[in-house]
């Protein structure tokens, strides 16, 4: 840890303590930057991100008797123009919740990623970036968005309005759950099994249903499992299941499975099917990520994905890296991309 980023977190310490005599709380200020250089066919060749970048503001209170408060704040943004992240998403994109933590397990409300979204990552070949070489967008939620109430081109794998538990962790399992309400945040008509003159949920309207996502997830020695299931506030459905294992000190084996049912907006061919199957392998400073994955959707061409990429590590904050993909459904795209990311 450096000299300016411990005295810039005692200085946050010291002025949330600052005049009152309180239980023992710190701050954290951390985050990362990722930038690159990417070009998909089709396209030019462009500067962004592999990565979202993240800079984040998190606290924790000791409250005694084994009882913490906790708060955490994270804004998105690109580096690569200075800007938060997309014209329409929220300052604090990646998440805004405040809870308490106990024996009890963690209890907390306002925005972040649910319960489904927060526990497929670690069964992910890329570990759930949204490199363009990576699954985690797109196969390994089989095309589903959790967060049709926000504005378009918001975040997919969010809840706002939501209040969030995760368990204790007890003999390798833990349970995770969130449920939100169905307030309208500025959602885009859905035209579902409407018209465009009269579609089935208009803009800016709260819908039928208070969504929901739960998680199981279990480990044990080399081992770890996940099986999720959510629904949106559009009555979209998704269940996944998912294993990994440890092979080898160096390698590491990762396998998904998911369905999402649009029945409730879609009158014919409603459910999507998706696999992916891949591995992270150590070798020399850097790790390799591979993945091959399909999604199918009902009575539609299916695509198929192959992703590769190579992580270089110059130091435990900072790698340099490397990602290339092929994508096919009725076109193929090819994908390459080289980039530095830290994290701070």
């Amino acid at each position: 840890m450096n000299k300016s980023y411990k005295s810039f977190t005692a200085l946050a310490v010291l002025a949330a303590t600052a005049g009152v005599a309180q239980a023992q709380s710190a701050v954290t200020v951390y985050g990362n930057i990722d930038l690159g250089v990417f070009k998909k066919t089709g396209s030019t060749l462009s500067e962004g991100r592999r990565d979202n970048n993240r800079l984040g503001f998190k606290g924790v209170e000791d409250l005694g008797d084994g009882l913490k408060a906790l708060f955490q704040l994270e804004i998105r943004y690109d580096p690569d123009v200075g800007t938060i992240e997309g014209a329409s998403r929220p300052l604090f994109q990646g998440q805004s919740r405040v809870g308490l933590q106990g024996s009890f397990g963690t209890v907390r409300i306002g925005r972040g990623l649910t319960a489904l979204q927060d526990s497929n990552v670690a069964f992910e070949p890329f570990r759930g970036t949204p490199s363009t070489a990576g699954f985690i967008t797109d196969l390994m939620v089989a095309g589903y968005t959790s967060q049709p109430l926000d504005p378009a081109g918001s975040s997919a794998n969010r809840f706002s309005n939501a209040v969030f538990y995760n368990s204790p962790e007890i003999a390798g399992l833990q349970l995770n759950v969130t449920v939100a309400t169905r307030e309208a945040n500025g959602n885009p008509a859905l035209i579902g099994r409407g018209t465009q003159a009269a579609p089935q949920y208009a803009a800016n309207a709260a819908l039928n249903s208070n969504p929901y996502s739960v998680s199981a997830t279990y480990r044990a020695g080399i081992f770890a499992a996940m099986l999720a299931a959510e629904r949106n506030a559009a009555e979209t459905k998704l269940w996944s299941v998912a294993g990994s294992v440890q092979a080898r000190p160096d390698l590491k084996l990762v396998a998904s499975y998911q369905s999402q049912d649009q029945e409730h907006t879609v009158a014919v061919n409603p459910v999507t099917k998706a696999w992916v199957v891949g591995a992270n392998l150590d070798i020399g400073p850097g790790t390799l990520l591979a993945g091959y994955g399909r999604k199918t959707p009902d009575g539609a061409v299916p695509t198929k994905q192959i992703g590769l990429g190579y992580e270089y590590g110059l130091s435990k904050r900072t790698f340099l890296y490397v990602d290339a993909s092929n994508r096919k459904a009725v076109t193929s795209v090819n994908f390459y991309g080289v980039g530095i990311h830290h994290n701070f």
